[in-house]
C-alpha cells in the first residue's frame, strides 16, 4: 500500500513538470486568436434589382484609418463604362478628400494573394454633396472602362466613422453611347 502511494505522488510530480511549463508557455498565445469572421450579409430589403456587389477593407474597427477596395468584377460590367456613379450613405461621415481616392486595375486578393492594385486608372473625379447631405463620387475614366475579363476598383482611403454599423453603398455606371446611368450592383461594408 505504502508503495503505491508513494509510485502515485512520483507521477505527480513528474506530471506537475511537464503540465505546469507547457500552460505557462502558451497562455500569451490564447490572447491573439483572432475573430472568425462569417460570411454571411443580410439585407432589408431583398428584391430582384438588388444586386450584390464584391468588396475588401483592411481595417473594420471605428475611427482607424482604413482602405475600402469597391470591385467592379467583368460580371458586373455588361458594356463599355464611360462613367461610374457611387452613392455614398448619409450615416458614413467620414472626410473624403480627391487625392485619397483612385480607380485602378485590380487583382482581387484570396487565400494565397492579397488584393492589390495593379495600374492606376487615370480619371476625373468629382465629390458632390446635395442640400439633404447625400454624398456621390463622379468618376470620369479618360478612356472608357472595356467590358473584359479585368477587374477594376474604386480605392477610397478613409477614416472609417465613429459609429459602428451597416453602410450600403451604391453605383451606378453609364454606358458607352447612352445619356444616362444604370443601376450596377450595391456594396455593404461593415464598420465594427
Amino acid at each position: 500500500m505504502f508503495k503505491i502511494t508513494k509510485k502515485f505522488i512520483l507521477n505527480l510530480k513528474v506530471l506537475r513538470f511537464f503540465v505546469i511549463p507547457t500552460i505557462l508557455v502558451s497562455t500569451p498565445y490564447f490572447n491573439y486568436i483572432q475573430d472568425a469572421k462569417a460570411g454571411l450579409e443580410f439585407q432589408w430589403d431583398q428584391d430582384s434589382s438588388y444586386r450584390r456587389l464584391k468588396w475588401f477593407q483592411k481595417e473594420d474597427k471605428r475611427k482607424f484609418r482604413n482602405t475600402i477596395y469597391f470591385f467592379l468584377r467583368p460580371s458586373d460590367r455588361r458594356t463599355d463604362l464611360i462613367k461610374i456613379n457611387l452613392a455614398i450613405p448619409k450615416t458614413f461621415k467620414s472626410t473624403l478628400k480627391k487625392e485619397k481616392i483612385s480607380f485602378c486595375k485590380v487583382r482581387i486578393g484570396g487565400f494565397e494573394d492579397r488584393t492589390k492594385c495593379l495600374e492606376d486608372i487615370q480619371t476625373d473625379i468629382d465629390i458632390n454633396t446635395d442640400e439633404s447631405g447625400l454624398r456621390s463620387l463622379d468618376i470620369y475614366p479618360y478612356s472608357p472602362i472595356p467590358s473584359n475579363k479585368e477587374s477594376y476598383a474604386i480605392v477610397l482611403k478613409v477614416f472609417n466613422p465613429k459609429r459602428s454599423g451597416l453602410y450600403q453603398f451604391h453605383s451606378f455606371g453609364q454606358p458607352k453611347g447612352k445619356s444616362f446611368s444604370s443601376y450596377l450592383g450595391s456594396w455593404t461594408i461593415v464598420i465594427d
